[in-house]
């Protein structure tokens, strides 16, 4: 007994020992910060103002293409001509289907493949919140900063077209999402051409009008157009990354900016559930609803299965090293540690969605009374696909769920599937890390899944290197206005995305 007792303590012995070599000796990037504290901004009021002005225009896109009303679009593409006369005569500029805008800057070696810069001019609309200051036409940008929010608010401190600027911001839906982002990638071609820096390559931007609701007619259109001419793309740039300041990733005492090499599939399911309907008084042993209920508890209780896929593990890999020990402990040892790391990964909503294809039931559908069975209740449910993870995949496992039952499932939506994964060892992502550094050079780079859509993968059929990034710093409260209440960009983060990609485009072959 004693030597099994023995022998066992020398296995334990070796195991802590190989855990910790592992851990000590894991290849996590390193992060070194810069000595300085980056580009320091220079005042540029005429930037602000043009950004200001295409807030103040409602280019609010809506569920179905019929219902937009287009008068916006039309008056927002006449202000970019008034505001950008350069570009206008110094680029090929293209409307595709009426409504979204390609600009090229040409370069001086044809044989190299262009890049691109996308954006979008639809918004979503502004909601019903209250507003404080109903006060049109507030031009401050020499306000004294407030510092960032840190709550989301439930009003609006300004009107939501208002483009106000004050208090070292500028409000109004869209100046994340993403009109400062189209607004920095113009006055950064704007400048090129101001001071006669020719791109060794062609330079595009392309910008959709229908993002918000699929993009089946703005960026999808534009891809085929570009498929159409012969066109390959270097790089193609859009947003779903951000800077996140310091102590709003877990466990990391630093600003991280993710960068998103790939994005989630999605997948909407109605279905349908028959069962017996008729009067509550007399009901049958199991309703519609009941049934329905099951079959979203087996939804819930037996999800997809997680994995660490190879882009969440060169995410680990880049920012492991400034993580708690228990952190690295975990993932340097996945060969022993793996179920406990994705068991702690699935316990939060955030990082759960990292590692698994998720579900969201979101609406249900019953019988109109309270004394009435309904012979069919109807519910959605929403799957964001793990790269690796199918569309057919999704459909076996909501068979296997509604395994028993009498139902119609009917796929609703946009159904996608996830995008392809585009490498890091590029040169158009080690710009971004290199433009990243250029303006917050204590920022850990990293690669990242987008959970949300773009429209950056409907370039794929004229790109392999697709990257999802918008060089602002932000804390989690500030990310939550995007489609909530007050929206904002502060103008530090405005002149530092217009540098970031006038650094990009002249920067690319250099």
């Amino acid at each position: 007994m004693k030597k099994i007792l023995l022998a066992i303590l020398g296995i334990l012995v070796i195991v802590v020992a190989v855990l910790l070599i592992k851990t000590f000796t894991y290849p996590f990037k390193k992060n070194t910060a810069g000595n300085s504290e980056g580009w320091k901004p220079v005042k540029n009021d005429s930037a602000v103002m043009r950004l200001s002005g295409g807030l103040k225009i409602p280019t609010v896109s809506t569920g179905s293409l019929g219902e937009f009303n287009y008068a916006p679009f039309d008056q927002f593409k006449e202000y970019l001509k008034a505001s950008y006369p350069l570009v206008y005569q110094n680029t090929e500029n293209d409307e595709v289907n009426q409504h979204a805008l390609v600009f090229r800057l040409k370069g001086s070696d044809s044989t190299l493949e262009p890049i691109l810069f996308l954006s979008h001019i639809d918004v979503v609309p502004p909601g019903d919140a209250d507003v404080k200051n109903k006060e049109q036409n507030i031009f401050r940008p020499d306000d004294k900063p407030l510092p960032p929010v840190s709550k989301v608010a439930e009003d609006w401190d300004f009107e939501p077209f208002s483009g106000t600027v004050a208090n070292g911001r500028i409000y109004g839906r869209g100046a994340i999402d993403m009109k400062g982002m189209l607004f920095s990638l113009m006055e950064s071609m704007n400048q090129m051409i101001k001071n006669k820096q020719a791109p060794k390559r062609d330079i595009y931007l392309a910008f959709g009008f229908d993002e918000e609701v699929g993009g089946q007619k703005g960026a999808m259109q534009i891809a085929e157009h570009f498929k159409k001419k012969g066109l390959s793309f270097d790089a193609v740039y859009d947003e779903g990354g951000l800077i996140m300041q310091k102590g709003n990733v877990a466990g990391i005492d630093s600003d991280v900016a993710v960068v998103g090499c790939a994005e989630k599939g999605f997948l909407s399911a109605k279905i349908k559930v028959k069962g017996l309907g008729g009067h509550s008084s007399m009901p049958p042993m199991e309703s519609a609803i009941g049934k329905a209920a099951i079959i979203m508890q087996r939804l819930e209780d037996h999800q997809m299965k997680p994995t660490i896929t190879p882009l969440i593990k060169n995410f680990f890999d880049n920012i492991g090293g400034a993580m708690p020990f228990s952190s690295r402990l975990a993932i340097s040892n996945q060969w022993l540690l793996k179920p406990l790391l994705l068991s702690k990964l699935t316990k939060s909503n955030t990082t759960n969605a990292l590692v698994r294809t998720t579900t969201a039931l979101t609406m249900m559908k019953g019988s109109d009374g309270t004394n009435v069975l309904s012979p069919e209740v109807e519910f959605v449910v929403n799957f964001r696909l793990l790269p690796g993870d199918s569309v057919k995949d999704v459909e076996k496992h909501i068979a296997k769920a509604t395994e028993g039952f009498e139902v119609e499932v009917e796929e609703i939506d946009n159904t996608r599937e996830a995008s392809a994964v585009s490498p890091t060892n590029t040169k158009a992502y080690q710009l971004i890390e290199a433009g990243v550094k250029e303006i917050h050079p204590g920022a850990i780079v990293t690669p990242y899944l987008t959970m949300a859509g773009t429209d950056a993968a409907k370039y794929q059929i004229v790109s392999k290197n697709i990257y999802r990034f918008m060089p602002i710093k932000i804390n989690s409260s500030e990310q939550q206005s995007i489609h909530s209440t007050n929206e904002y960009v502060s103008i530090e983060n405005y002149l530092k995305m217009i540098h970031y990609f006038e650094y990009m485009m002249k920067n690319y072959d250099k």
